[in-house]
Parts: C-alpha cells; structure tokens; sequence
C-alpha cells in the first residue's frame, strides 16, 4: 500500500520481545520530548505519504544519535528488525530510505535554521534562574579534507595548524548545554559576527529584565556575553555597555603584575556546585578609549595571574571568577560532541554558492602578509645575533679581526633584509587587504558545502545532547560520584532490555537487564521510577511508559 501511495504512514505495533538490542535507550525518550523533539516537526517538516511516520524519522535519528551511531553509514551495521522493535516497525529504516527521507525534509534551505531557532527560544526562556542571561559564545573549525572547494585556511587551536575549514560560533549556557550555532563560510572574527549575529538574536529571542526592572537599576544588564580574548575590543566592549548588555572576558593585554599583597582567598562556588578556596583582587581599570571596567585577577599556584574584564558593576567578584571558570564548560562540550556524537562529520557531499558580493581577504594580500611576517622574524633574529656578539677580555689580534669581519657580514645581511623588507611591505600597503568573491582570480574563487542537512542533523544532535544532560543531572543524585553519571548512561543506552506492550492498560514496559554494578543498578533503578513517574507517552500512541529491572540482584 506504501509503495502504491495509498498509506499514509504505518501505525505503530509493538509486540511483546526479549532481550532486544540497545532498547535502554528507550530511557531517553522523556527527557527527548521534554527538550522538544517531536513539539515542532508538523510545524517545518512534511512527509509524502509513505510507511515511515515523521515521528518515527525523527525518533529514530535522536536514538541512533544516543547509542553513539555517528553517521548514517554507520547504522548499517545495526539490525533493522531488533531497531524496528524500539520504534514499533517491523524494521529501522535503512541507510538509504534515511537518506531519502532526510533529503525530502531538507528540500527547502533555511528550515532547519529556523527549527533550531524556535527550539532556542525556548531552551533560553527555560534555564533556571542562576543561569538566566548568561551566554557563552565560541568558535569551532570544522576542518575539511575533501576536494570538492578549496576552503579559506584557519588557524585550528586543537591542532595547532592552519586547515581548510568551516568556523561554527556557538552559544551556551553556564552549564555547557547549547542554545544554538551560527555557520560562517567566511570567517569575520569573533567580534563581527557577536556584533552583526549573535547580539541581534540574543536581544529579540533571550529572556530580560523587564523595563521598570531596567528603569529602577541604571546598573542592571539586559543579559551577559562571556568569550575569550578573540572577542577583545574597548570599542566593542563600549557599544555593548551602551546596550545594556554586560561582558566578561580576559584581558588581552594586562601589565605587570600586581603585588601579591592584594590578593585575599575567597570561597568560590563553581556551577557544578563544588566550592574552592581562591586568591582573588580587584581593581577599576581605564582601557585605551578611557572605558571603566572592572578588572579580577586570580592567582595560581604557580603564582601566574589570570586578568578578567568585567562590565557588570553589579557582581561579586567570586561570581566573576566562577562564571569565567565555567567557560570551559564549552570547550567541553565541543569536546565531548566531537568524540561521542562526530559534531564534525560530513553529512552530505555538495557545495553550494556564496554570494558575490561577500567580501573576503584577498589571497595576494595574504601571501605579502605571511612573507613580511616571515622577513620579520628572520630580521630580528639577525640583529639579535648581532646584538649578542661579545669579545673576551684580553682578545687576540685573531679574535678582534674575526669579530669585525663577522660584524661586517652581519652588517650587509641586516642592511639587505631590511630592504627586502621595506619592498615587501610596500608591495603590501599598494595591495589591497579584501575583496569581493566576484573580484577574486577565477582560481582562488571557493563556494561553501551544503548546510541545510548538517544543520538538521546537528539539530538532533542538540537535542540528544540536552537529552543526556538532563538525565545525568538527575542521576548523579543517586550516584557516589558526579563524573560516573554520562558514562554511567551511555552504558545503559547500549542494554539490551524486554518490551511489555499491554494494549488493555495502554502501557509498554520497558524491562532492563541489570548493569552487573550494584552502585549502577541502584542509580539505574532510581532513573526508572523518576521516568515512570513522568507518564510519558510513547509518540503517536497511548502507551504510557514504564521502565524497571528484571533479573537477579
């Protein structure tokens, strides 16, 4: 009937099953719906009628997702009749029809993007309050090895080489979990796309004060970016602060350091909760367009100082050190997606392209650049050698002819390098710095890959992420440590499990095989009853979830 277009999408039947591969991760399928999975899939996506259900696409993407299946290939190597069990199918669609289907759901570019937005709104407006208004922004490389575009080079902290790539920007929150990301084919920096992106998105989508609250305290911010140095500017710092919108960030550029003398230990509370004994001091400091911050300083056990920038007058400087601190929180989450969920993976083959007008750093200036910086350094370390030329005290004639002959050569070297230099840089003061696209020599023109799938699937991946994060936080409650928690689930969304469809009751019983740990079950059987508590129905059905364990203690 499918096939003949007289099906509009299979009802879902389960039966009764034992000992069905990776069904634990039927566990995450409250917190998946909770963090809005299925909430708005009618509303951007349409199916042709078919035997797959939207629900189930979707469904069966963010699964594949939570048992670390990092690509679609990859789930070839899944059975689809044990898969097609979880999702009441007589099979988990293959890698093909996912294509196609996926193919199908992406036919309009932008969709996904506004998906994601939607989704965002609603995780920022659903924070708690400690974390409410406070936004973490950051760069990512997605390094390209392909040959389908040569893609600008840039600089990839993690390998420490200059690679081909895609730089995503990312917002989080004080704990790690995402918000949204912004794609740039052509990379601005940090500051263009927080001043031309995120800053526009942030103030029309995140919660603020309201206007009596913001008229009552002259002091009080609208809400809070916190990056890195790359975000560094006194101008920037100063349109922010005309906003309303505090900043936090390191200083780029610190001084000396300051006297040990003014520094005080100070309980520090973390986001995770731990608290640390740290040596903090403060001062107001003028930046070079004569703006007033306040600067934090940490010191370190090695007696390094950490200089932190800070607009909000309003803040204990304890809460300054614990909120900059949680930047890291990001770094880890780009980390953990890259190993656990293959953030960086190529979903589809293709380039699409860029528009004319784009402006771009012009490759010729580029080259000019790097040859002056490369002269540069070759200058300096020659009048470093002829800076460093001593003689003994009581030289030979020898010794004082080689030292004058030697500074002569050096001499001519020095005198040669730095009209090669003056050239170099002249070549580069007559070119110019950037570029339309449209300008560029036909063979340094580059287009972009495809977004529209890789943000579709990040999108789940999102999702999935959110998905485990809330569920570690409220099984670290039953566990000795709070590290254990996400190693802890992602052993038990690879457990096999029974299913115990009952239609009379409208349940379906999900049955875990023990984990073998006593401490794990124990949590295990505490994340059961805090998931049947929460009476969630299976998607498209009237099957209300139960989840226990069966087996021996």
């Amino acid at each position: 009937m499918a096939s003949c277009g007289l099906l509009t999408s299979a009802d879902l039947v389960f039966v009764a099953a034992d000992d069905v591969p990776n069904a634990g991760v039927l566990c995450a399928l409250p917190a998946l719906l909770a963090e809005g999975l299925l909430r708005h899939t009618r509303s951007f996506y349409r199916l042709r009628p078919g035997f797959y259900p939207l629900e189930s696409i979707f469904l069966a993407l963010a699964l594949l997702a939570l048992v670390r299946c990092r690509s679609l290939e990859q789930s070839r190597y899944l059975s689809p009749g044990e898969w097609g069990k979880l999702l009441g199918l007589d099979r988990m669609p293959e890698v093909k029809t996912l294509r196609r289907k996926i193919s199908e759901l992406c036919g309009q570019d932008g969709q996904a993007a506004q998906w994601q937005s939607r989704l965002a709104g609603e995780w920022m407006a659903g924070v708690n309050s400690q974390s409410l208004g406070l936004f973490y922004a950051d760069g990512h490389v997605r390094v390209y090895h392909g040959s389908l575009t040569e893609l600008p080079r840039r600089y990839v902290a993690r390998e420490r080489l200059c690679l081909r790539g895609t730089t995503d920007y990312w917002i989080n929150g004080l704990d790690g979990a995402p918000f949204f990301v912004l794609t740039q084919p052509v990379n601005p920096g940090l500051i263009a796309v927080l001043r031309q992106s995120i800053v526009p998105r942030l103030l029309a989508q995140a919660p603020q004060p309201d206007v009596q609250a913001l008229e009552a305290d002259p002091l009080l911010p609208r809400l809070t970016l916190i990056f890195d140095r790359e975000g560094y500017s006194p101008d920037f710092f100063a349109e922010l602060q005309a906003q309303r919108i505090a900043i936090l960030t390191y200083h780029k550029f610190p001084g000396q350091p300051w006297p040990l003398a003014e520094f005080v230990h100070h309980s520090v509370q973390l986001h995770s909760g731990e608290t640390l004994e740290l040596p903090l001091a403060e001062r107001g400091t003028r930046l070079s367009n004569g703006l007033w911050v306040r600067e934090v300083r940490e010191l370190s056990a090695t007696g390094a100082q950490s200089s932190i920038l800070s607009t909000d007058m309003r803040l204990d400087l304890t809460r300054i050190a614990a909120r900059m601190a949680a930047r890291w929180s990001q770094e880890n989450f780009l980390k953990y997606m890259r190993e656990h969920f293959g953030l960086d993976r190529l979903i589809e083959h293709g380039t699409q392209p860029l528009p004319d007008a784009m402006v771009v750093v012009n490759p010729a200036w580029r080259r000019l650049n790097q040859s002056v910086r490369r002269e540069s350094a070759l200058l300096y370390r020659l009048r470093a050698e002829f800076g460093a030329r001593t003689l003994p005290p009581q030289p030979t004639a020898e010794q004082v002819h080689n030292f004058e002959r030697r500074g002569g050569e050096l001499r001519d070297k020095i005198q040669a390098q730095e009209l090669k230099l003056t050239e170099l840089k002249a070549q580069r003061r007559q070119t110019p710095a950037k570029l339309t696209l449209k300008e560029l020599p036909e063979a340094e023109r580059f287009a972009q890959l495809k977004t529209e799938k890789k943000h579709f699937i990040d999108t789940i991946k999102l999702i999935a992420y959110r998905a485990e994060s809330a569920l570690a936080g409220e099984v670290r409650e039953a566990l000795a440590r709070d590290d254990d928690a996400r190693a802890l689930l992602r052993r038990l969304f690879v457990t096999p499990a029974n299913l115990r469809p009952d239609p009379m009751a409208h349940t379906l019983t999900v049955e875990l095989h023990r984990l073998g740990s006593p401490l794990q079950d124990a949590a295990v059987a505490y994340l059961c009853q805090l998931l049947t508590d929460s009476e969630t129905l299976f998607p498209t059905t009237n099957l209300r979830l139960i989840f226990r364990q069966v087996g021996s203690n």
